[in-house]
């Protein structure tokens, strides 16, 4: 997984509540052997409407997600993460997230920013008056910035989560930080364990 710091861009407003993953990802794709292409997937239902938001060239090319509350709840498809990322997505901003999918996106690594929902309606509305607001999420300082609009507040995150972040560990990334202290447990295994390689 690449390090992410910065992700500053423009902006999708999904104005809709409890997206669940379903929907960010149709069964119907989930029976692909390879992991790519899920781009196409992505709120594939939605996008058969011409007006749905992500079909607006005004959108073309934004880097951030900014949904309603709920975002990403129901099944654990992984999946669902990789549709967003493969579109182009770094970042979903969202009053709210599925566990799950807040967890499998920190793995993967699409940055979930947790907002009031007093400021998630203020930033909906102004996307939606004006498509070419950037946003800029500072993962190092954990600040989510909107110059025009003078928005400039914190966001919480776990500090290992933050960590994983900054240097591009996914699960195997972190394991291997560990290298010499496996390889020092496994020469002292007894000889009449299993092999581990």
């Amino acid at each position: 997984m690449e390090a992410v710091r910065i992700v500053q861009g423009r902006v999708v407003p999904l104005e809709r509540n409890d997206v669940d993953t379903d929907q960010i990802i149709p069964s119907d794709w989930l029976k692909q052997v390879e992991r790519t292409g899920f781009e196409k997937g992505l709120f594939s239902e939605w996008r058969d409407d011409p007006d749905f938001v992500m079909n607006k060239e005004e959108h073309a090319g934004a880097k951030i997600l900014l949904a309603g509350p709920n975002f990403g709840t129901g099944s654990s498809r992984e999946h669902a993460v990789w549709a967003i990322m493969q579109y182009g997505f770094e970042a979903v901003i969202s009053p709210r997230f599925g566990p799950i999918f807040a967890n499998n996106s920190t793995k993967n690594g699409l940055v979930c920013v947790q907002v009031d929902q007093e400021l998630g309606d203020q930033l909906m509305a102004a996307v939606q008056a004006d498509p070419q607001l950037e946003f800029v999420v500072d993962v190092e300082k954990l600040r989510l910035e909107v110059p025009a609009l003078a928005v400039d507040v914190a966001f919480a995150m776990d500090a290992q989560v933050q960590h994983r972040f900054l240097e591009g560990l996914d699960d195997i990334g972190l394991t291997m930080q560990q290298g010499d202290d496996i390889s020092a447990f496994e020469a002292t295994r007894p000889g009449y364990m299993p092999a581990s390689n």
